[in-house]
């Protein structure tokens, strides 16, 4: 089958690139101009374990096509995927110029049957404004007549740093249509991709462009939940770790996403959570659960300042932090809403200056904080320690798993941690005499 996805990003990319893995032939399309070259060329421009050595051979192998022009992609496919972002706006709403824009011109140059399928993240009713928009841009056309097309809502679940796998073995398929013949054409686009069993679930429009933000919203809230656990444990000193496997090993509970730590970030949950509250208020329906999700997260992001500001005081102008991870999340060096980016505004505007190190994500931070003195950017994370007062543990990435301990107390004024991820073990840092500080658990002094 021919399909045409609009938008490489983060979400077209990916999906572009898996459906011309298994055979389709696959057009993607941008406006950026230099994004469309760089992929003609084999320049990848997000990190996605994988992604660049599939772009490549299927690009080389004809089957992805990389063009600035929608007419071609929307003219010689049947499936054309709409997968550009939808940010928020300043109130918190999904902003959905982008998702409008592609509506009109696939109205302006389409003429045999499409099915359009809403791939991007989108509130409910937009499959109906899309089509609208599809319909006014027909009528204002002299060579078609009878043009027919079904709009389909089609979320995506794609974890950043295992999308590739997310896509190639998904857990499920959510399909939102009206159209019997629409969803039997779906399934079969989607066919080499479930046979592992697991199911391909058609519903109402409306019920799956709700689902998508319903499954980030509840994970947001587990999340969230466990960071308000671990405040308790810290305050009446127990181990959130504990706890953690106490209630996870309940089998209506389960362990995914009960880890506490210095609150999420990513494209997808701040904005998703405010996208769902912004949807209920317009129909009416107040959301005390997300709104207390949103708070609690805010609150988070900025723990391990409040940490440091207990043992340092107010005024940090004089003392160095090391800072591991900066990406919102290992095996991708997205940074938007990461929790480094609060941490170290709020650690310099009180003086403190700044040695951070990540695997992947340095050229973007960079890019945020081109405008900040205070922070230096080092290639190996152990040089980022070096005369530092603190080391601030804020992503898991594989490689700060097991450093050595000794070594970091030889860079470092102070053995002192700040562990934002739970990722040590406090019996093991204590026995190393490391100043040992963690979410939820027992601070362990050396």
């Amino acid at each position: 089958m021919n399909i045409a996805i609009i938008g490489t990003g983060y979400v077209g990319l990916v999906t572009g690139t898996c459906f011309a893995e298994i055979g389709h032939d696959v057009y993607c399309v941008d406006v950026d101009e230099t994004k469309i070259n760089n992929l003609k060329q084999g320049i990848i421009p997000i990190y996605e374990p994988g992604l660049e050595e599939m772009v490549k051979s299927n690009a080389r192998e004809g089957r992805l096509k990389f063009t600035t022009s929608i007419e071609e992609a929307v003219q010689q496919s049947l499936f054309v995927f709409i997968a550009v972002g939808t940010p928020a706006d300043e109130e918190g709403n999904a902003n959905l110029s982008y998702v409008i824009n592609v509506a009109k011109e696939i109205g302006a140059v389409s003429y045999d049957y499409k099915i359009v399928v809403d791939k991007s993240t989108v509130p409910v009713g937009t499959a109906s404004l899309v089509k609208k928009v599809i319909q006014e841009e027909v009528a204002k056309r002299s060579d078609v007549r009878n043009f027919e097309f079904d709009v389909v809502s089609n979320p995506e679940f794609l974890k950043e740093g295992a999308a590739i796998d997310d896509f190639m073995k998904p857990d499920r398929i959510v399909i939102g249509t009206d159209n019997v013949r629409t969803g039997q054409l779906m399934k079969e686009l989607y066919a080499p991709f479930i046979r592992n069993g697991h199911p391909v679930i058609i519903m109402d429009i409306a019920s799956a462009e709700i689902t998508k933000y319903a499954a980030n919203c509840m994970l947001a809230t587990r999340i969230s939940f466990m960071n308000e656990v671990a405040r308790i444990c810290d305050a009446a000193g127990a181990d959130v770790e504990a706890v953690r496997q106490g209630i996870g090993s309940d089998s209506r509970i389960g362990m995914a996403f009960l880890y506490p730590g210095i609150g999420y970030g990513g494209s997808c949950f701040p904005k998703d959570v405010q996208a769902m509250i912004k949807t209920a208020t317009k129909l009416g329906v107040e959301t005390k659960i997300l709104n207390s999700v949103e708070e609690v997260n805010k609150k988070q992001k900025k723990r391990l300042v409040e940490m440091i500001v207990e043992k340092y005081g107010d005024d940090l102008s004089g003392y160095k932090f090391a800072v591991w991870g900066l990406a919102f999340k290992p095996k991708t060096d997205d940074m938007r809403e990461a929790p480094s980016i609060d941490t170290i505004n709020e650690l310099v505007s009180r003086g403190a200056k700044i040695q951070a190190h990540d695997p992947i994500a340095m050229n973007v931070a960079k890019a945020i904080f081109t405008n900040i003195d205070n922070i230096t950017f080092f290639d190996n994370n152990y040089d980022a320690l070096q005369n530092t007062d603190a080391l601030l543990l804020i992503t898991e990435w594989n490689s700060y798993r097991r450093p050595d301990l000794e070594k970091m107390k030889k860079l470092m004024n102070e053995a002192v941690v700040y562990d934002g991820r739970n990722q040590y073990d406090p019996r093991i840092m204590r026995d190393a005499e490391f100043e040992y500080h963690c979410i939820g658990r027992k601070t362990h002094n050396g």
